[in-house]
């Protein structure tokens, strides 16, 4: 009774202990093992195949003989036939997932589709810890949709949604372990330091079409991020007191607040036509603005920026709001900021700044 290891020539069941099986294979020095795990129920002896997974059959063997000691029925592991293409698939459609607020959903089933093809086929019982870690050197050595290598950030989303889903997983019956569990992250070290100065917002400007100009004009001036402000609406934007109102499920936080409104952005939304309260106010031929992603690039590209992404405005926003002097406190107040450490990685100090630090002038 205990763990067994197959012999891939004879396919006999050895005890962990046997280093030779009967026909002569060396057990001892065979890294693809299989295996199982046997006990006694009721005067019958009885066998499990578990797979290469050692940890994951020591876990299932404790499980069966604490069953068996209760009294208990014991059921067969659903990681023994269930792959993990069926768990993803039923993750993905759990309705507090698919409730995921702004892109969350949406990178879930990014990274799924990349999980997929190394895993997707195994069952349960055959992913281990040692596989995922390969998949996140792997990935590190594949390019992204952008050419360039994947960045640990990336993998490090990817991983998390992999133990997430066998965490949900095992939480609801439908796995016994999560091989991810012990597997570390990468370091991270996402912190950009882009800002555009006031020509080359100019030049971002007149190269924007009409509907993706207030959209810019909008995160430049308030440092709001992409998914508040497509999905804002007019109901929100109180042109009288001059805020937008951002309610808890608006924003990334869970905590509404309010976003003030510069004189150059109350005369673009009074030149735009106010639709009703619960109206998108951002649209493109008579429907909601979904996505900018493919006008945003070319109007950079264009404009001659190069490494610059849409949140970057949320970046220079809170810099130019750091320049003009005002105090942390309200610019986070207006940004949505919880912590400071976090707050901090947004604000960029030139070198001009540095250099007023020994008298000379900015």
């Amino acid at each position: 009774m205990g763990l067994l290891v197959e012999c891939p020539e004879c396919k006999k069941r050895n005890s962990q202990k046997v280093k030779v099986c009967k026909c002569g294979f060396a057990l001892a020095k065979y890294s693809g093992r299989v295996y199982w795990i046997e006990w006694y129920q009721d005067g019958y002896r009885k066998r499990e195949r578990i797979g290469p997974n050692k940890e994951a059959a020591e876990q299932r063997l404790r499980e069966v003989l604490s069953a068996r000691a209760e009294g208990r029925h014991i059921k067969k592991s659903p990681d023994i036939r269930t792959r993990f293409q069926d768990l993803a698939e039923w993750y993905l459609g759990l309705p507090e997932v698919k409730a995921k607020r702004g892109r969350s959903y949406e990178r879930d089933q990014l990274s799924v589709s990349k999980l997929l093809p190394v895993f997707g086929d195994r069952l349960l019982k055959d992913i281990n810890s040692e596989m995922v870690e390969a998949y996140k050197q792997k990935r590190l050595t594949e390019p992204s949709y952008k050419g360039t290598p994947t960045k640990p950030a990336t993998v490090n989303r990817e991983l998390a949604c992999l133990k997430t889903i066998f965490n949900k997983a095992v939480g609801n019956g439908k796995a016994e372990r999560n091989p991810a569990q012990r597997v570390k992250l990468l370091k991270e070290n996402n912190v950009r330091d882009r800002v555009l100065s006031s020509e080359e917002y100019a030049r971002l400007l007149a190269n924007c079409p009409a509907h993706l100009k207030p959209i810019v004009n909008l995160a430049y001036y308030t440092a709001m991020r992409q998914g508040e402000i497509l999905n804002l609406t007019w109901g929100q934007v109180d042109l009288k007191d001059g805020f937008i109102k951002l309610r808890p499920e608006d924003c990334k936080t869970n905590e509404g607040r309010y976003v003030p409104l510069t004189p150059e952005l109350i005369a673009m939304f009074k030149d735009m036509v106010r639709g009703l309260p619960g109206v998108k106010v951002f649209t493109y031929k008579g429907r909601s603005v979904a996505s900018i992603k493919k006008s945003f690039i070319t109007a950079c590209k264009r404009a001659g920026l190069n490494d610059f992404t849409f949140h970057d405005l949320r970046h220079t926003a809170i810099n130019n709001w750091r320049l003009q002097g005002h105090d942390y406190f309200r610019i986070m107040a207006a940004t949505g900021h919880k912590t400071m450490s976090v707050f901090k990685r947004y604000n960029t100090v030139s070198k001009a700044e540095l250099k007023a630090l020994v008298g000379e002038k900015i």
